[in-house]
């Protein structure tokens, strides 16, 4: 018989990975997750900002940031700055960096909606090629004499019904993140 768990597992995966992709879209509140992105050249490598540094929300427009080596501080606030995608300007005062988030404009709001749909097609391209991959699979199976046509027929079905779950819930999670960038 054709085991579908193990492709369920690949859409979920996908799933995990678009929602993570959505925390990193800025909605107009400071989070920590918003850093996330960021590599920061430190003791000749590159390094994830939450692996130098301590990053906490204690205002809804600001980001501070503690350096566990407070001699990071400037590549920490040069790497925050490169990024232009996220448009924010570091100050420091030689012990932490704050991070000052500005409130985004209506055009800004309607370009994060825009990205994230972008991320939306991402994720619902991941889901069709493991969908193709599992059809592949019994295509495969039934080839070799492993299934039978009617149980082909059985596992198209049963990927089209995961197909279409996992789209919905996709697909919620964008309304909520849509609505959340909106509103101001």
């Amino acid at each position: 018989m054709f085991d579908t768990d193990t492709h369920e597992l690949k859409m979920t995966s996908a799933l995990e990975h678009f929602e993570d992709e959505l925390k990193k879209v800025r909605t107009g509140r400071a989070h920590p997750s918003m850093l996330e992105g960021i590599k920061v050249e430190v003791y000749g490598s590159a390094m994830p900002l939450n692996q130098v540094a301590n990053i906490t929300a204690p205002e809804p427009q600001l980001l501070q940031i503690t350096p566990f080596d407070p001699s990071n501080i400037q590549s920490i606030a040069a790497a925050i700055r490169a990024d232009q995608s996220l448009g924010f300007n570091p100050s420091d005062d030689g012990r932490l960096i704050r991070v000052p988030v500005p409130p985004l404009t209506e055009e800004r709001r309607k370009q994060m909606v825009k990205q994230t749909g972008e991320k939306v097609e991402e994720a619902r391209i991941a889901l069709r090629n493991i969908r193709q991959d599992a059809l592949k699979d019994a295509k495969r199976k039934k080839d070799a004499k492993e299934l039978s046509e009617d149980d082909v027929k059985a596992v198209e079905k049963e990927i089209d019904r995961l197909m279409a779950e996992y789209q919905v819930k996709i697909e919620s999670a964008f309304k909520a993140k849509e609505k959340d960038i909106l509103t101001i």
